[in-house]
């Protein structure tokens, strides 16, 4: 501390010897004045030149100055944080920029279009009353069979109760397969054995996809153009997975059935 207190005078003085004003010239700073400009502690400031997400500054004797171009970094790493970044990924996000490999603005993009849901779905939150409304006329303890399946969780211990639904789809289309006489427990053993197939499917997708990166995935490597293909990807994806899925589906009914594993109908009228 006593060091900077001595540069910040230093450079104080210079600026007087140089003409009538006290003050630093424009745009050059001390590392006290830099993080005052910037709004931060001059421990961030030393903080991010020692994970490399700002440049050093330049010396002038025994002085350390630091220019505009270092306040513009620290407002933008500001930004960034903002919007949820960690210091790791914004070094990466600015040294891919200074290769002149993609921009920020293409960058946060990316890092948008990444975090999209590819669902519009979101977990509602119910009174008892509220609940035992959506689900109608039920057999006693079926909100109990609807937690203990995952369908359901409820919130603290309080009376009466509140319930999160994680997936209002998925609850109904339990709901639908109930009054057709399919068991809570059977539909929710259902969802894990599909959400188990999916997660696999989806991890090696994305491990293809990005293996053709630039060739058969974008045209180029470039934010811009993975973009537009994950735009494109998004409701394709999800088409081509009920597509296939309804087509497996009726291949595997018919092979039970030429097999005898799912009994004759019974067609007597």
């Amino acid at each position: 501390m006593k060091t900077e207190g001595n540069s910040h005078h230093v450079l104080s003085g210079a600026a007087a010897a140089a003409g009538p004003s006290s003050e630093a010239p424009a745009g050059v700073y001390t590392i006290d004045q830099l993080a005052t400009a910037a709004g931060v502690p001059t421990r961030t400031v030393r903080l991010y030149q020692s994970v490399g997400v700002l440049d050093s500054p330049q010396r002038k004797g025994r002085i350390a100055v630091y220019s505009d171009e270092h306040l513009q970094r620290l407002q933008l790493i500001a930004k960034l944080q903002d919007r949820g970044l960690r210091l790791r990924a914004i070094r990466d996000a600015l040294r891919h920029a200074q290769r002149g490999k993609l921009s920020i603005d293409d960058w946060l993009g990316l890092g948008d279009n990444l975090r999209t849901p590819w669902s519009e779905e979101a977990p509602m939150v119910l009174s008892e009353g509220e609940l035992r409304e959506h689900l109608g006329e039920r057999p006693a303890g079926f909100i109990a069979a609807l937690t203990r399946a995952g369908f359901l969780r409820q919130q603290g211990d309080g009376l009466p109760p509140t319930y999160t639904v994680p997936s209002p789809g998925l609850l109904d289309i339990g709901l639908k397969l109930h009054d057709a006489g399919v068991d809570i427990e059977t539909s929710a053993e259902a969802v894990a054995l599909i959400r188990k197939r999916l997660r696999r499917a989806a991890s090696d997708l994305l491990a293809h996809f990005l293996k053709r990166e630039g060739r058969g995935f974008a045209r180029t490597r470039s934010a811009r153009d993975v973009n537009e293909a994950l735009a494109a990807l998004r409701p394709a994806g999800s088409d081509a997975v009920r597509l296939v899925f309804a087509q497996e589906m009726e291949r595997a009914l018919r092979t039970a059935m030429e097999r005898g594993t799912i009994p004759a109908l019974d067609r007597r009228t």
